[in-house]
């Protein structure tokens, strides 16, 4: 079953975390996890530049380290970079220990700050073991890397789902499905009032 939000029970699992921005405004925030992506990343970080929009991307150590070009890229276009976990690991299948050593290495490529656990999976040991870091999760899941949902559901998803305050998860890999849909709903939340901001996490 796809869940194209994150469930009551979420909330109450990781009250601090951040998965909407309240705001009265009409306002979203796009996300990309599990990049850089030598194929993805420069495609969408072209379409991002077009419509002067700024995101905030979730990246595995892995990757980072394995393309530190791309990750300046990233920040030279004025993006920010959170940390998702060097390997990728469910943190509800993971010890915590193997967990947070993890974390930590990644953070050496990406950032000792900002979090996002894959799969939005993590113990409430790890989380306390966490506690330095802003947990970001999302409040709209488009399924973009799932190619059985075809990029059509995933647009769908994106212009029925979006609301104020919204972050959006969408994910940084050739596989995904996003490049090939992200400027018409970009156009599509434009036209339809909305704007695109960075996460102030820190606040």
């Amino acid at each position: 079953m796809r869940l194209f939000r994150p469930g009551f029970l979420a909330g109450c699992l990781y009250p601090e975390a951040l998965f909407r921005v309240k705001t009265t405004e009409k306002i979203l925030y796009l996300t990309f996890d599990d990049g850089p992506d030598p194929v993805s990343t420069p495609q969408l970080l072209d379409i991002l530049k077009e419509h002067d929009i700024k995101a905030l991307f979730f990246c595995n150590g892995g990757a980072a380290e394995t393309y530190p070009d791309l990750i300046n890229q990233i920040l030279k276009g004025g993006h920010l970079i959170g940390n998702h976990g060097y390997n990728h690991f469910d943190g509800w299948r993971t010890d915590s220990v193997k967990y947070i050593n993890d974390v930590t290495r990644a953070s050496k490529y990406t950032s000792d700050k900002i979090f996002r656990p894959p799969f939005g999976r993590l113990s409430f040991r790890q989380k306390r073991l966490l506690k330095s870091y802003k947990l970001v999760f999302w409040d709209i899941m488009a399924y973009d890397f799932d190619v059985t949902f075809g990029s059509e559901n995933s647009l769908r998803v994106l212009k029925k789902k979006i609301r104020t305050g919204s972050i959006i998860v969408l994910h940084d890999t050739a596989s995904s499905t996003i490049t090939s849909i992200i400027g018409e709903f970009l156009t599509f939340a434009i036209n339809s009032g909305y704007r695109f901001e960075l996460i102030n996490v820190f606040t």
